[in-house]
């Protein structure tokens, strides 16, 4: 069962493609969606300029950008995202999880980037107008959603470094199955040494492409050593956890209390990391976020004072961590399993998302 709240939302003009999918080839991209290859007939937009602010709402033809070669974000990278999902319930409805805390989210980044902030309003007016215009896209199979990818670039033409006088805000949505093509089952991490996602004042915080930018070459080193995700240690101290590549952390321990690395301004502050702490906490787990060393960790995993890791975020949702390994060791989680722990938050926070359980937290609401 869902509940939901009824924030402010903007209205936008709807300006439907004239040359949407075939139903036949939008079923069959649907069949068995791959994680953001595929994307729906419409995407929403607003333009903002230093002189007119926020203007133009509306959901537009998807397709490509025409941007002059140049436009400030293709040189000094001033360009923020947000990801979120849209699940379709059992009754046909479509919703979506805690949309507000990734309209704050966005704005935070905003701030950070010396991009215009979007109102919560903007922020959940273009997703709704999208999802209604393209509510068909959304799949209704097991572990499936909408992915929906609101971003914003500086679009102003000009080569000087100060903040862009124009900016674009666009979502665009993809039909998705699970992140991991394997589904849910235990992934290998590969702890980097040698590089680091950001530094102490830097935009850690910010969910910007350049950090992005930053893990892919560690990512491909830990795809070197047969992991499928990177995790990333402090910069000043080279020991300390921060993040996975996209991914928050958390250590089960044996006494049942669980763990995660405090939020120091260099770790993104995830959504899913946040519903994780309230479900853990509300099932009695003693939460503690703090600092938690590389060696802390290694010590635990060798004594079995630690008995889960897993990782969170909107892609991957709830991911199991079985194996860590990096320069000099390499080690099993426990049996290499999935743990009871993270099974149970897992199931329990997509029984909400998808409408399973009931929401006693207002965490949903409703799109179409």
């Amino acid at each position: 069962m869902s509940t939901t709240s009824s924030p402010v939302t903007s209205t936008f003009e709807i300006r439907r493609s004239d040359a949407p999918v075939p139903v036949a080839t939008r079923a069959e991209a649907m069949a068995a969606p791959k994680f953001g290859t595929v994307f729906t007939d419409h995407m929403a937009r607003v333009s903002w300029s230093q002189a007119d602010g926020w203007h133009d709402r509306r959901v537009e033809k998807y397709g490509p950008l025409l941007l002059d070669p140049a436009t400030a974000v293709l040189h000094y990278a001033q360009e923020i995202f947000e990801g979120l999902k849209a699940y379709r319930h059992a009754d046909g409805s479509v919703w979506t999880f805690r949309p507000s805390a990734n309209a704050a989210r966005f704005a935070r980044s905003a701030h950070r980037l010396a991009l215009p902030e979007l109102s919560e309003a903007d922020f959940l007016g273009a997703i709704t107008a999208l999802v209604a215009t393209d509510v068909d896209w959304v799949p209704s199979g097991d572990e499936t959603s909408l992915y929906l990818r609101p971003f914003m670039y500086g679009s102003e033409r000009f080569l000087g470094v100060r903040p862009s006088l124009e900016a674009e805000f666009l979502v665009i949505a993809s039909p998705v199955g699970p992140y991991f093509t394997h589904g849910v089952q235990p992934v290998s991490i590969w702890v980097a040494q040698d590089y680091h996602r950001v530094g102490a004042g830097g935009t850690g915080a910010a969910k910007c492409g350049g950090n992005y930018a930053a893990s892919l070459l560690p990512q491909q080193e830990a795809y070197g050593h047969g992991c499928e995700q990177v995790c990333f240690l402090d910069a000043a101290t080279n020991a300390v956890l921060e993040e996975l590549g996209g991914m928050n952390v958390f250590i089960v321990h044996a006494d049942g209390s669980v763990s995660t690395p405090e939020l120091t301004g260099s770790i993104l502050e995830g959504v899913t990391r946040s519903s994780v702490i309230r479900l853990l906490t509300d099932a009695g787990h003693e939460m503690s976020e703090r600092r938690i060393t590389l060696a802390e960790l290694r010590a635990g995993l060798t004594d079995g004072s630690v008995t889960e890791v897993f990782a969170c975020g909107t892609a991957a949702v709830i991911t199991p961590i079985g194996r860590l390994a990096g320069e000099g060791f390499d080690m099993t989680v426990a049996d290499g399993a999935a743990g009871d722990v993270t099974m149970r938050v897992r199931a329990e926070l997509t029984d909400i998302q998808y409408g399973r359980a009931t929401d006693r937290r207002g965490w949903l609401h409703r799109l179409v």
